[in-house]
């Protein structure tokens, strides 16, 4: 067990650094370290598909955005460790205010919610009163405060359709999956201009290239992919709902367009059917599309977070409360 001082000198490099960098034994087992610590603190570990392998692989329950917030409104855990990005973690604070929330690294960030500020979406906000607003779960917790439903790529369609016919909509902060949205709903919303850079990678020309050599393959994409991946999709969906088509649909090979990450849970689930990452724009050591802030968290981090109870999430409760509210209608309907 850690003394109180070796807590301390995790909270000052914390403050000095923004995630913990602490010297651990060359010969530590990770894996059984965190197991151990999961069992003595009585904590639960939520990973997202986008997790590297190894962390997905020890993790409690590996999901979505709308089903690791499920998990984190519905555990009896002490501690919720959440392996993902910053606003999961505080998503999970919002809904379990009475729990400890860990993020392995606080820089752990998402392009999509940094697109999306307070001041600016505020001031966007109060410019159409009138509007009812709904922002997509990818964004802080001072965004969803701003809004008076919360929704994830699972459920967008039906929140959107929950909403009476003649009341305008604002929807925010993803712009690619509000084009999706409106095409799917026949809603005539007002967008905000933000975008997942990971979305945003996907070659269409390599992609058709891609189908090209694999002719049998089907097309599947994320809703936060720009227009022109969609139209070529044969589906689209959300994680979950990606893995739950490659595992029934009959087709052998699928080309998929979203993190590369989710490949390794179809992988396990659908081990007999070819799943190819859908190419990006940049070349690099999968040419695929990856998520870097997706990919700070590590073993080595989570053993470090969960052994000091640090990086800790922290809301006010002012926030805490506006966030809640409109996460909470979310999960009614969901």
């Amino acid at each position: 067990m850690i003394t109180l001082e070796q807590q301390e000198t995790a909270k000052k490099q914390l403050e000095n650094k923004g995630f913990l960098d602490l010297p651990v034994k060359p010969d530590t087992d990770f894996v059984n370290e965190i197991n151990r610590l999961r069992e003595e603190k009585n904590a639960v570990i939520l990973a997202h598909y986008y997790q590297f392998p190894e962390i997905q692989d020890i993790a409690d329950f590996v999901g979505d955005s709308l089903g690791l917030a499920q998990q984190a409104a519905e555990t009896d855990a002490d501690i919720i460790v959440f392996a993902g990005v910053h606003f999961m973690a505080e998503t999970a604070k919002v809904l379990s205010p009475e729990k400890k929330v860990l993020l392995p690294d606080l820089k752990a960030g998402c392009s999509l919610a940094d697109s999306c500020t307070p001041e600016e979406f505020g001031a966007f906000v109060k410019q159409h009163p009138d509007h009812v607003v709904v922002t997509y779960v990818n964004c802080s917790a001072e965004i969803k405060a701003l809004s008076d439903i919360v929704c994830t790529s699972s459920n967008a369609v039906k929140i959107i359709n929950s909403i009476p016919k003649d009341q305008p909509i604002i929807f925010a902060p993803d712009v690619n999956l509000g084009k999706y949205l409106i095409k799917e709903t026949g809603r005539d919303m007002l967008l905000w201009s933000g975008a997942c850079m990971v979305h945003e990678a996907f070659s269409i020309d390599k992609l058709l290239a891609a189908h090209q050599k694999h002719p049998n393959a089907k097309i599947i994409a994320h809703p936060e992919s720009e227009s022109h991946i969609l139209k070529v999709a044969t589906f689209i969906g959300s994680t979950a709902k990606l893995i739950d088509y490659v595992k029934n649909d009959p087709a052998e090979e699928f080309i998929v367009a979203t993190e590369a990450g989710i490949l390794h849970q179809m992988s396990k689930e659908i081990p007999h059917k070819k799943i190819i990452a859908a190419p990006a724009y940049e070349e690099n050591k999968c040419a695929c599309s990856e998520c870097g802030y997706m990919k700070m968290n590590t073993l080595q981090k989570l053993y470090l977070c969960m052994e000091y109870e640090q990086p800790e999430i922290i809301l006010p409760e002012d926030i805490r409360i506006k966030a809640l509210r409109p996460i909470e209608r979310m999960l009614e309907l969901s």
